[in-house]
C-alpha cells in the first residue's frame, strides 16, 4: 500500500476557488508529468493511490458520459475500489435525504472519495461541511467530495481540464490569455467556472459572444470584472468577427435547451444561428486559432459543425482526453498520495467573526426626542436611523420587516421622521419602553435586516449607550431565512432540512460606507447572491 500523507488529504473540491492559484498550478504541473509519462510508457505508480480499501464513489444524479467515464478510468488507474452509484434504484426514490445516504456510504470503507453530479446546487459544499467532522467522530477518515457539476452553478473539474488544455496550447506560459466564450453563457456552468479559473493567467481578455437571452449572468460578469479581466460583449459571431481583434482561442458551449423556458425555446433557431460557426467565417480567424468545447455537441445543430473535426481548429478532442489526467491528479491530491513537494501558497484561512456592532459617540448636549405615543421613553430601547435616506415606502417596509423578524409584539411605537441630514431625507424609528437589551441573536438579525441602523439605550430620559450596527459576516441557524435559489440543495422545496447559511458579500464602492442591496449576502452552498432584505422568509 502506498504512503498517503500529503497536505491535500481529506480536502474537497466544490468550486474552483477551493484550490488556491498555486495549488491549481501544482495540479497542472503534475497532470503534465502524468500525461507525458503515461504516453511514453513510463511507470507512474508514484501517482497511484493503490488501496483497495479506499472507495471511489461515482454518484451521478444527472446524466453524464465524459465526466463520469474519465473519473471512472481515473479511479481504475488508482487501483481503488470503484463504486457506480445508481440513483434510479437508490433510496433517493424512497425520499431518503442526501445527508443520510452519504452517511451510509461513508460507513462502507475506512476512506472514501465521492464524485458527485447533481441538478441541485451546492451539494458538495454542504456534504463537506456536514459530514467531515461526523466521519472523524465515527472513526473514519475525512471523506473528500468532488463536484462533477451542480446545476447552473459550477463544474470545477471541467474548468481545471480546460485551463490545463489552454496552458498546453500556450506552451505552458501563463503571462496572458485572450479567449472567446461562445454559446449558451447563461446556463453553461463550464463558462461560469471561468470567472475564477482564468485567474491563473496574469492578464486575461475575455470576449463574450451570446444573444441577450443567453448572456452571461451578472454575478459572473461582476466576478470577472472584480478579478481584473478585460471584457467585451457581442450578441452574435457575425458582430464579433466584424469587430476585428479576434481571439486565438475559442470556447464553445451547446445550447442547453433542457434548461430553457418555453419563451426561450421558441427562439431556438435564431439563437443557434447567432453562435454557430459557418464556413464563410474561416478567413476571419487569426493564424493558429484553436476551438474548444466541453462536449457533447448537439449532433443535430452543433455550434461547432462536424466538418471542422479534421481541421487544425480541433482542440476539443485533446481537451476531452485531458480530463483523464487532470482528474487522476485531483484524486491523488485529495487522497494524500501526492502533494508532499508542494511549496506554494495554500488556500486562505476562513475570515474571523469580526465585530459588526460599533459603539457610537453620544451627543450629551441634546436630549432624545423618542416617544411612545405622547410620552417620552424613560427607560428602554430606541432603534434609530432605519433605512435612512431611502424612500418613504422603503423605510416603512423596513420597519415592518424589523418588527416581524424580531417578533416585536409588545408595547411600542414606530414612525418615519425627518433626518438631520436635510428636510427631504427621512429615517425610521422604533421605540420600545421597558425593554433594556437585545440578545446577540437579535442583534445579528437586526444587523442583517437593517444594516446602518443604531440602537440607543435609554435610562432616565437620557441616551446612556449608543451602538451602530453593520452587516454580520455570517448569518445562519435562523428559522426566518432561506436561499431563494430553487435549485439550491438548501431550498425548502427539496425538503433536505439543510440550514440556510449566508456569508456577507464583500462591499465595493459606495456600499462600503452606506449599506445597500449591493452589499448583500451569498449563500454558502450554491453561491447565489441575495440583497440583505431577500434572505428573510417573513
Amino acid at each position: 500500500m502506498s504512503e498517503r500523507n500529503g497536505p491535500f488529504k481529506g480536502r474537497s473540491i466544490s468550486v474552483v476557488a477551493d484550490l488556491s492559484l498555486d495549488e491549481q498550478r501544482y495540479l497542472y504541473s503534475k497532470a503534465r508529468v502524468l500525461k507525458e509519462g503515461l504516453l511514453s510508457g513510463k511507470d507512474m505508480d508514484a501517482f497511484r493511490i493503490d488501496d483497495r480499501d479506499y472507495s471511489s464513489y461515482l454518484v451521478f444524479l444527472e446524466n453524464s458520459t465524459r465526466t463520469r467515464e474519465s473519473f471512472r478510468n481515473a479511479a481504475e488507474f488508482h487501483r481503488t475500489r470503484v463504486n457506480m452509484f445508481d440513483a434510479a434504484s437508490s433510496s433517493f426514490a424512497k425520499n431518503e435525504s442526501v445527508t443520510d445516504t452519504f452517511k451510509m456510504l461513508i460507513g462502507y470503507a475506512k476512506e472514501s472519495c465521492f464524485i458527485v453530479r447533481s441538478k441541485q446546487e451546492g451539494m458538495c459544499a454542504w456534504l463537506e461541511h456536514s459530514l467531515g467532522l461526523w466521519a472523524e467522530r465515527q472513526g473514519y477518515a475525512r471523506p473528500s467530495f468532488i463536484n462533477a457539476g451542480d446545476g447552473k452553478h459550477e463544474h470545477p473539474t471541467q474548468e481545471f481540464l480546460d485551463e490545463f488544455s489552454f496552458l498546453e496550447r500556450l506552451a505552458w506560459k501563463d503571462e496572458a490569455i485572450h479567449l472567446a466564450l461562445v454559446g449558451d453563457l447563461y446556463h453553461g456552468r463550464t463558462v461560469h467556472s471561468k470567472a475564477e479559473g482564468l485567474r491563473i493567467f496574469k492578464k486575461v481578455r475575455v470576449d463574450l459572444i451570446a444573444p441577450p437571452e443567453l448572456a452571461m449572468p451578472p454575478f459572473y460578469l461582476d466576478a470577472m470584472k472584480k478579478n481584473g479581466y478585460e471584457l467585451r460583449l457581442f450578441d452574435s459571431l457575425d458582430e464579433y468577427l466584424a469587430s476585428g481583434a479576434v481571439a486565438p482561442l475559442w470556447y464553445f458551449t451547446r445550447l442547453q435547451l433542457e434548461r430553457m423556458g418555453e419563451s426561450v425555446l421558441e427562439k431556438a433557431p435564431r439563437l443557434r444561428k447567432a453562435v454557430s460557426f459557418r464556413k464563410d467565417m474561416l478567413d476571419k480567424l487569426p493564424p493558429g486559432a484553436r476551438f474548444y468545447h466541453p462536449l457533447p455537441r448537439d449532433r443535430l445543430a452543433p455550434t461547432i459543425p462536424a466538418w471542422l473535426d479534421d481541421t487544425p481548429l480541433n482542440g476539443w478532442d485533446g481537451q476531452s482526453a485531458n480530463g483523464y489526467y487532470t482528474r487522476a491528479v485531483e484524486m491523488a491530491m485529495l487522497a494524500g498520495r501526492i502533494g508532499q513537494d508542494f511549496t506554494g501558497r495554500g488556500r486562505a484561512a476562513p475570515e474571523s467573526e469580526e465585530a459588526f456592532i460599533i459603539e457610537a459617540t453620544i451627543e450629551a448636549s441634546r436630549k432624545p426626542e423618542y416617544k411612545v405615543g405622547i410620552k417620552p421613553v424613560d427607560k428602554g430601547i430606541v432603534i434609530d436611523h432605519i433605512a435612512s435616506g431611502e424612500s418613504l415606502e422603503a423605510i416603512w417596509g423596513r420597519i415592518d420587516k424589523i418588527r416581524r423578524v424580531l417578533g416585536l409584539n409588545l408595547r411600542s411605537s414606530h414612525g418615519v421622521y425627518h433626518s438631520n441630514k436635510g428636510p427631504e431625507v427621512y429615517k425610521g424609528i422604533i421605540s420600545i419602553p421597558d425593554l433594556l437589551s437585545f440578545g446577540e441573536k437579535e442583534l445579528k438579525k437586526l444587523g442583517a435586516v437593517s444594516p446602518g441602523c443604531t440602537i440607543n439605550l435609554i435610562d432616565g430620559h437620557r441616551v446612556i449607550k449608543k451602538y451602530r450596527l453593520g452587516m454580520p459576516p455570517r448569518i445562519y441557524a435562523f428559522d426566518e431565512i432561506s436561499c431563494k435559489n430553487e435549485n439550491c440543495l438548501s431550498h425548502p422545496k427539496h425538503e433536505e432540512h439543510i440550514e440556510a447559511y449566508f456569508l456577507r458579500k464583500a462591499a465595493t464602492g459606495a456600499a462600503k460606507d452606506s449599506p445597500s442591496a449591493e452589499s448583500g449576502y451569498v449563500c454558502r452552498w450554491c453561491e447565489r447572491e441575495h440583497s440583505f432584505s431577500e434572505i428573510w422568509t417573513l
